[in-house]
C-alpha cells in the first residue's frame, strides 16, 4: 500500500532485539568478570553485539545510500536523535564532574583534608596530559576541515583530513594507555583515583567509538557513498568528535591542571 509521507516505514529486523539480547549478555559476563575472573563469555559477548550492529548498521547504510530512503524528515530525526544522545552523555560526565568537585572542595580527613589527597603522586599536566590536549584539539581542526571539504565537493581534501583525524584518534588512545601504564596510582587509591580513571576512562571509550566512526566514514566516503548534499552521518559524527574535545578540555582543567595544584 503506498503511503504519502516523507518517513520511513523499515521494514522487519532481526537486529534490535538481537542487540538487546547481546547488551544484556555483556552484562552479564561483567558480572562473572568481577567475581569469577572469568573473560571468555566477555570477549564472546561483545564480539556479538559488534558483529550484530555491524549488520544493522550495513541495513541502515543500504537504505539510505542505495535505496533513498532517508529523505529530508528522515535525515532531521536523525540528527535530533544525535543531539540528544549527545544530551544524554552530557548528564553522564555531570555526575564524574559533581563527585570531582564534591570532593575537591571539601576535602574529608580520610584524604588528608587536602586535595589532591598527600599521599598521591599526581601527573604532570604539562606532560601527556598537555600532549593528549594538542593532540585532541588539532584532530577537531582536521575533521572540521574534512568536512568543509565535501560540503564544497573536495573529496580529496575530505579523504585528508578524514584520514588525518583518524591517525590522531588513535595516537591519543595509544597515549592515554601510555598514561594509565605509567601512572603511580590506580583506581582503588581514594576518591581521586576513582573519580580520575572513571571520568578519563569513560571518555577514552568514547573516544574510541568516535574513531570507529569516523573510519566507517572514512571507507564509505572512498566507497561514494556520501554527497556534498547528504552525509548526516558524517555530520553527526562530527558532532559526537567535537563533544569528546569539549569534555577533554574540561577534564584537562579540573583533573589533570586544578588537580595537581
Amino acid at each position: 500500500m503506498f503511503r504519502a509521507n516523507p518517513f520511513h516505514l523499515v521494514d522487519q529486523s532481526p537486529w534490535p532485539i538481537m542487540a538487546s539480547l547481546c547488551a544484556f549478555l555483556v552484562a552479564g559476563s561483567l558480572i562473572f568478570l568481577m567475581h569469577m575472573k572469568i573473560t571468555v563469555l566477555l570477549f564472546i559477548s561483545v564480539f556479538l553485539l559488534s558483529l550484530i550492529s555491524f549488520m544493522w548498521w550495513r541495513d541502515v547504510v543500504r537504505e539510505s545510500s542505495f535505496l533513498g530512503f532517508h529523505m529530508n524528515m528522515v535525515q532531521q530525526g536523525l540528527r535530533i536523535g544525535m543531539m540528544l544522545f549527545i544530551v544524554s552523555v552530557i548528564f553522564f560526565f555531570f555526575g564524574f564532574f559533581w563527585t570531582l568537585f564534591h570532593s575537591s572542595l571539601a576535602p574529608v580527613s580520610e584524604v588528608g583534608g587536602v586535595w589532591p589527597p598527600f599521599f598521591l603522586n599526581v601527573l604532570d599536566p604539562l606532560g601527556v596530559p598537555l600532549l593528549n590536549t594538542v593532540v585532541l584539539l588539532s584532530s577537531g581542526v582536521s575533521v572540521t576541515y574534512s568536512h568543509h571539504s565535501v560540503v564544497f565537493n573536495n573529496y580529496e581534501g575530505c579523504v585528508k583530513g578524514l584520514g588525518i583525524t583518524v591517525l590522531l584518534g588513535v595516537l591519543f588512545t595509544m597515549l592515554q594507555g601510555m598514561e594509565y601504564y605509567d601512572s603511580s596510582f590506580n583506581i582503588s587509591d581514594s576518591v581521586y583515583g576513582s573519580v580520575f580513571f572513571m571520568a578519563t576512562g569513560f571518555h577514552g571509550f568514547h573516544v574510541l567509538v568516535g574513531s570507529i566512526f569516523l573510519m566507517v566514514n572514512f571507507f564509505r566516503i572512498l566507497k561514494g557513498h556520501l554527497f556534498m548534499t547528504q552525509h548526516v552521518g558524517y555530520e553527526c559524527t562530527i558532532w559526537y568528535w567535537h563533544f569528546v574535545d569539549v569534555v577533554w578540555i574540561f577534564l584537562y582543567i579540573s583533573l589533570y591542571w586544578w588537580g595537581s595544584v
